[in-house]
């Protein structure tokens, strides 16, 4: 049997469902969601195993046309970076509309020489499905894309089809990674991720964007892990909203992200966090490094 195996990247602009889309695919989470832009902030690999196939997805950070601050240009770097060795990208838009942004994401790919698909996603919440056939044939006009392909990543909309022509388009080669892995994120990273995804998904307004989340301690024991994180944020009264009335919020999280790191690693959880300031992080290019940016 010829088996095939390849990268494939899921690039798009900001909170296009980037992020869902690898989760349903895998039946597994592996990247967060939040309905806010800039929840995903690395390249996350999610791995596919099929019968004769290895798809290796790598989920990017969405796209921003203007990046004024580090944390911003960072994302660019990161998403853009994969163009250079992914052998399909799945460029994401959201129906019913084609926007700036958009077309800002598929300007990145004038150089690329590789297949592309266009994925356009959250068609369930088109009512009226006459609506998208003018979309998509102005789409098809925008490049010489290998299939445009109306998907639902929240409801599972199309998805095979998406995943037999991603598969059909990969090289016949040996697989890249054992068929049990599912990813190459560490538990850590991961650890890390859960936190920053309920921060980011109980605080409202642009508190998201001003934070983010390190892991002092990582202890595996026969009987749980203990974990101890610093959630950093720029100013004292961003401490103050975490934290909350008696430590309430910061209650809440850690014991909402707790439970979610059990059922992940399937084992007991001890998880204490701190919050702390650090003015200007996310604009600083230096602390980015320092707090695991760029890694």
């Amino acid at each position: 049997m010829t088996r095939r195996s390849g990268y494939v990247a899921l690039l798009g602009r900001p909170n296009v469902g980037k992020s869902t889309l690898l989760n349903r695919l895998l039946a597994q989470k592996i990247s967060i969601t939040a309905p806010k832009p800039q929840t995903t902030r690395h390249a996350i690999l999610g791995i596919k195993t099929l019968p004769a196939t290895q798809i290796v997805y790598v989920d990017t950070p969405g796209l921003h046309r203007h990046a004024r601050r580090a944390m911003n240009r960072y994302m660019n770097r990161t998403a853009s970076s994969v163009l250079s060795y992914v052998d399909v990208v799945v460029l994401m838009t959201a129906a019913p509309r084609w926007t700036d942004e958009d077309e800002a994401a598929l300007s990145r790919l004038a150089d690329y020489q590789g297949p592309v698909l266009l994925a356009v996603n959250k068609v369930d919440l088109v009512a009226d499905k006459t609506r998208l056939l003018p979309l998509l044939q102005t789409l098809s006009g925008k490049r010489r894309f290998a299939e445009i392909i109306p998907i639902s990543a929240q409801a599972g909309t199309n998805l095979e089809d998406l995943e037999a022509a991603i598969a059909a388009l990969l090289p016949e080669a040996e697989f890249l990674f054992p068929e049990d892995q599912v990813t190459t994120a560490s538990e850590r990273f991961l650890a890390a991720e859960l936190i920053r995804e309920k921060l980011t998904r109980y605080l409202r307004q642009e508190l998201p964007y001003a934070l983010t989340v390190e892991i002092e301690r990582f202890q595996d024991t026969d009987q749980r892990l203990n974990i101890d994180a610093v959630i950093w944020v720029e100013r004292p009264g961003q401490k103050a909203i975490i934290i909350g009335s008696q430590g309430a919020v910061l209650k809440t999280i850690g014991r909402q992200a707790r439970e979610d790191m059990e059922k992940i690693f399937d084992r007991r959880v001890y998880l204490r966090t701190w919050v702390k300031v650090r003015e200007g992080w996310s604009d600083d290019e230096r602390a980015l490094r320092s707090l695991g940016y760029g890694q």
